[in-house]
């Protein structure tokens, strides 16, 4: 039950711009509204998004957020969709979008950056810093998000970092976060989808080229 009530929030997110309320959901499954609340909270539990606090109604939708923030996809065809982060926007782009434009502000401060795509690839030599490991991410997974950000250069992400007091993490260009992006969210919109377990998403991020310690996860069971 849980796959398909995400493939609802996505489908929705994807087609709509914002995520289908629990009615909605219960409608579209044919289920009483209980059972989809149900469906709702375990995944808000297992992160597989992100509830408001105390309310049924979705907050975020990796890679979609329901809120306003500071990252905004623009589609080609006049769509748009706000992200929660750099690797969020471009995981909007894998699923809905490869020729768009992230409307973004150059580490989250005053001056405005355009990052396009055409044909599902970056048009763009900006860099992406993840001041956070990974393995941190749900700790506070909306700090974690907002702290991923675009930068013009590595020299420009240490000036921040010692601007704001956050801590220098990796720096990775764009195309490599797309790539990331593109393994990571392209199942989101299945039917079937599940959370990627700890294995599989060092796989993942494997897979993109980040490796070390930075990028490296808790060698358990269970999912990320």
């Amino acid at each position: 039950m849980e796959s398909l009530v995400h493939h609802l929030v996505i489908d929705s997110f994807v087609r709509r711009g914002h995520p289908p309320t629990v009615d909605e959901m219960a409608a579209a499954l044919n289920i009483p509204r209980e059972r989809a609340a149900e469906a709702l909270r375990r995944l808000h539990d297992g992160h597989g998004l992100v509830l408001h606090p105390g309310s049924l109604e979705v907050w975020l939708a990796h890679p979609f957020s329901a809120s306003p923030t500071a990252v905004w996809v623009a589609a080609d065809d006049a769509r748009g969709w706000w992200a929660p982060c750099m690797w969020c926007a471009f995981g909007i782009t894998v699923l809905t979008a490869p020729n768009a434009t992230i409307h973004v502000r150059l580490g989250g401060e005053n001056e405005p950056a355009d990052i396009r795509l055409r044909d599902g690839a970056v048009v763009s030599d900006h860099v992406v810093h993840f001041a956070l490991p990974p393995r941190d991410a749900w700790a506070n997974v909306v700090h974690f998000c907002s702290t991923v950000l675009p930068f013009r250069s590595a020299d420009d992400v240490a000036r921040w970092c010692e601007r704001h007091r956050l801590p220098q993490g990796a720096i990775v260009s764009a195309e490599r976060t797309l790539d990331l992006a593109r393994a990571w969210y392209g199942h989101h919109l299945d039917r079937d989808w599940r959370k990627w377990t700890l294995h599989e998403a060092q796989g993942i991020f494997e897979g993109a080229g980040l490796t070390g310690e930075f990028f490296r996860l808790p060698v358990t069971d269970g999912t990320f």
